[in-house]
Parts: C-alpha cells; structure tokens; sequence
C-alpha cells in the first residue's frame, strides 16, 4: 500500500471524478451495474479491498461500479439518544476516498426513520433491480439492511434466482483475516496508537478546521500556534495529547506539533482547544480553512509548574517532532 501516494491524492483537495447521487433514481445505469453496500466510515483497507473486488467484477463483466451508503450515519437517526459515536470521516472525505479508489458511481442516501422502515425484498426490486438495474451485489457474510435488519444474505440470494442477478458473498475467513474495522481504527485514535490507526486506514488520518484567534501566549514562549476550531461536530478527534503532525494551508505542506487538550498550565477552564505551531511558517492565516495529517503521538497533556517548565517541554516535543520526520 503507497500510504505516501494516497495522503499527496488527499492533499491536493481532489475534484470528484465519479457521478454522485443523493437520490437512487438519479444514477446513470445505462446497461447494468454492480453494487455494494455499506457505510463505509474511513474507507478503511478492509472497504478498500472490498470495492477493489467490485472494481475488477465491474470491468470483467462490463457494469458500471456502484457504491451505495448513506448520511448521515445510520446510528445517529436509529439511536438519537446516544452521543457518543464519532465518525472517521465526513461525508465529503468518504466521497473523496471512495473516488481514489475509481468507482464509477457513489449514491448517498438521506437516511431517516422512514427510510429505515423500508422492507428488505422493496428494496432490492424497487431500488435495486428497478432504478439501479442491478445485475450483481457484493456483500460481507454478516451484512443486515431494511426494516429490522430484517434483509440478510440469504434473503438476497434467495431473491437473486426470481429476479436473475447474481450474488458474491465476502467470506468472514477474508474479511476476519484483515483485522481490521472503524471501530478499532476510532479504539486507536483514542488512544493514541496513530501508526496503528494509519496502518489500518491505508493513509494518513486527518481533520479540517478553520483557524481563529487565541491568547497569543505561545509567541510569547517562541512557539506560536494556529487555533483550530469549526470541525465537525461528528468528526473523531483523538486524545488529549502532543502530536508529530503536517498541516495544509494556504496551498502549503508544512510539518508542525499539535496540541489537543485543556492546556492546564495555561488555563483554568476545561474546554478542549487544539492547536498547532507550524514550523518554519509565519504568514497570517487567521480564517483559513486548515487540514491537519496525525503521524505520531509525543506525549500526553502535562500540567506544568510553570512556563518555564512548559517551555523546556515544547523544545523536546519539537526535537522528538523532527526525529520523526528524519530531520535530526
């Protein structure tokens, strides 16, 4: 996997060559099609394998590749009262990775409660095989979908031989095999396992921003820094800590050390700030829009007996930044 490709792909804010949809009866099916499923939360190296697979059918059998997900995350309208989940991507990054990959075709459904009540078998023949002209599915072995999560595999295999279309089922041998799901990806974000959850990704995770005012006390220590706020709301932000990071802005790739947390030293209230000082970078950038690449954890958040004390901690944070970036 060329990890260094895919982040210069992410990077430059790619146009999205593939047809996107909101609504099933616009996509463009001129013969037939090849579909899959699913939410797709990072595009994960298990999603990429996956629709690799329906790549290679799709060109084989002459289809047009088709991925069908859905916005915004089925768990926020089926389970409204939990707050807790936090997504690898939002809807644009999905896209933006899923057009790396090289599908044709990406319909992002409006999900909602009535969507939700929608019976499996209505599914399949009004959407799928009616409006999508569905001539092949892809799905992993545990997939649910409809009403209830009434809709299984076998519902849609039995479905296959009425209505003539053919099904591939992902075995959980390979799927299992990977080892890899956006549940353990967002476990190691959280903890801090970047590289762990890189690996997993198959590129460099990332979170944008815009750039606001702070206190400016960072100047005053020699490391002054871009105060990031304005993302979204849903998007997983790892744990408080020091961060080895590169930064987009201003057209610029630049490598920096981030801070996430309440900077207790500084500060008496216990609201989450993050900021990062950007090496080597003196422009105004206040209200830019930033893009922020996580390489590697330092450390955690400290509470220092003073700025003194914080000082000497940012010059080793910095050093251990350039050691990991191979520039000492």
């Amino acid at each position: 996997m060329n990890y260094k490709l895919i982040t210069f792909f992410i990077f430059v804010s790619l146009t999205i060559q593939m047809k996107f949809f909101r609504r099933s009866n616009e996509a463009q099916i001129s013969g037939g099609s090849i579909i899959t499923i699913g939410t797709f939360d990072g595009v994960h190296i298990g999603h990429r394998t996956l629709v690799k697979k329906l790549i290679e059918d799709g060109n084989r059998l002459e289809l047009e590749t088709l991925v069908i997900t859905f916005h915004p995350h089925p768990r926020l309208v089926l389970f409204p009262e939990q707050h807790d989940l936090r997504l690898l991507n939002t809807s644009q990054e999905r896209a933006e990775l899923l057009n790396l990959i090289g599908i044709s075709q990406l319909v992002e459904f409006p999900f909602t409660k009535e969507f939700a009540e929608i019976d499996p078998t209505q599914f399949v023949t009004e959407i799928l095989l009616q409006q999508m002209r569905m001539k092949k599915i892809v799905l992993g072995y545990d997939h649910r979908f409809g009403k209830n999560r009434e809709g299984s595999l076998e519902l849609m295999k039995q479905l296959s031989n009425r209505f003539n279309f053919e099904v591939e089922e992902i075995p959980a041998m390979e799927i299992n095999s990977m080892n890899v799901s956006s549940t353990r990806i967002r476990k190691a974000l959280q903890s801090g396992e970047i590289e762990l959850a890189n690996q997993l990704l198959g590129y460099t995770y990332f979170f944008s921003g815009t750039i606001i005012k702070g206190k400016k006390l960072g100047r005053t220590l020699g490391y002054p820094t871009a105060n990031i706020a304005g993302i979204n709301p849903y998007k997983l932000i790892p744990a408080s800590g020091v961060y080895a990071v590169e930064v987009k802005v201003n057209n610029f790739i630049k490598k920096g050390m981030m801070n996430i947390g309440t900077n207790p030293t500084t500060d008496m209230d216990a609201s989450i700030k993050i900021e990062v000082n950007i090496f080597d970078f003196e422009e105004d950038i206040y209200n830019k829009e930033i893009t922020v690449y996580l390489k590697s954890f330092i450390r955690k958040e400290e509470k220092f007996a003073g700025l003194t004390e914080l000082k000497l901690a940012l010059d080793l944070d910095k050093q251990k930044t350039l050691k990991i970036f191979g520039n000492v």
